[in-house]
């Protein structure tokens, strides 16, 4: 297995104090400032990462130290730029494989620019981010006592690539999915294409809090910058939600949600590493294994290459997800020695004993007279 790097960023004005004290009473503009001067750096060397068969590998978190809106506004060739820096750096330390997390792998075209200028291969990691939240999502509805398949779920951004492959895997499972998103158009035809496709009834909206109050399940795969989920929308029911990033449901919300909800960070892979990286980081290692075998794969572009530039990716860089990829490197995931981890809310693990009082008081609540 070759050595890999991990791009990253922080996600918050928070993540820079959490990482960095001093910057707090310097405030958000001037933080924001330095952000754009730094040049990329290696933050993290991780090590002892093996395989169940013994194999080794070793890779680098390298920053790229610009905020999700930074990443959104500036012009982006010059964050390509930022981000093309950061993976020379993993170069230079010997990485052979790169991967791009958080909104490195959302920016401009999903990774695809990136790739073609890239010296070495390039994954986006939501393959396995899908797979890890859908399965994130089920066990969070298992430790909560939640009957999946009498259950209404909701997917935040579903006309998104990777909120529209969430409501295809989840759909199997469930009663109902109602897809949540801003356009209503968008909507109505991805419910309509993928309706025939699924076995449970699809409803669509964009009134996210009349969806919430419907739901058992909730999954929020959308790439806002802001908070998307309050307080007052998780009144009085028992549920679940899985989220791709910790901005897209408040912390007050979380604090607030006491005995009736618990939340997930459900791209998170435990790996044979001391740590447990978010589960787009996952496919960076992961991919390290297929390496070779992608070099070699040349006559077929569309499975490993984009324009000639070899992509360690199964669905390939870019916006397309396909399925049928996603549970390829899942599987690969799994050979590689992956898997879920603790639950976590907003970067703090759940302990069973909270899960098991969260629970109780859901059956509670539950059993009451209307």
């Amino acid at each position: 297995m070759v050595p890999f790097c991990f791009v990253i960023h922080p996600l918050s004005f928070e993540d820079v104090i959490r990482y960095e004290p001093g910057a707090a009473g310097k405030g958000k503009p001037l933080v924001a400032k330095i952000l754009e001067w730094m040049p990329a750096y290696a933050a993290a060397h991780l090590t002892g990462i093996r395989t169940p068969d013994g194999r080794e590998t070793e890779g680098w978190f390298v920053a790229a130290p610009l905020l999700p809106e930074q990443m959104l506004a500036f012009p982006r060739d010059d964050v390509y730029a930022r981000i093309l820096a950061a993976i020379d750096v993993g170069v230079s330390l010997g990485a052979k494989v790169a991967g791009l997390g958080a909104f490195t792998g959302v920016v401009g075209d999903g990774g695809v620019t990136i790739a073609e200028r890239s010296p070495i291969p390039v994954t986006t990691g939501n393959s396995l981010t899908i797979a890890a939240a859908v399965r994130g999502l089920f066990r969070g509805a298992d430790e909560m006592g939640i009957d999946a398949a009498s259950s209404t779920a909701v997917v935040v951004g579903a006309t998104g690539s990777i909120g529209a492959a969430c409501v295809q895997l989840i759909a199997a499972r469930v009663r109902t999915v109602i897809c949540v998103a801003r356009n209503e158009t968008r909507l109505r035809a991805l419910v309509a294409e993928l309706q025939p496709r699924v076995p449970c009834e699809l409803r669509y909206t964009v009134d996210l809090a009349a969806a919430l109050r419907e739901s058992d399940l909730i999954l929020t795969a959308t790439s806002s910058t802001q908070d998307v989920i309050e307080p007052e929308e998780l009144a009085g029911r028992a549920r679940w939600c899985a989220r791709f990033r910790s901005r897209t449901t408040s912390a007050a919300a979380w604090r607030s949600s006491g005995p009736t909800c618990w939340w997930s960070k459900a791209a998170t892979c435990a790996c044979p590493a001391p740590s447990a990286p978010n589960a787009c980081a996952s496919p960076a290692p992961t991919s390290t294994s297929r390496y070779r075998q992608a070099r070699r794969s040349r006559a077929c572009p569309r499975r490993w290459c984009w324009r000639s530039k070899t992509v360690v990716n199964p669905t390939r860089s870019g916006r397309g997800v396909d399925l049928e990829k996603v549970r390829e490197i899942d599987a690969l995931a799994a050979r590689a020695g992956f898997e879920l981890a603790d639950m976590r809310a907003f970067d703090k693990v759940i302990p069973p004993e909270a899960i098991a009082a969260t629970r109780a008081a859901a059956n509670a609540r539950r059993s009451a007279p209307a």
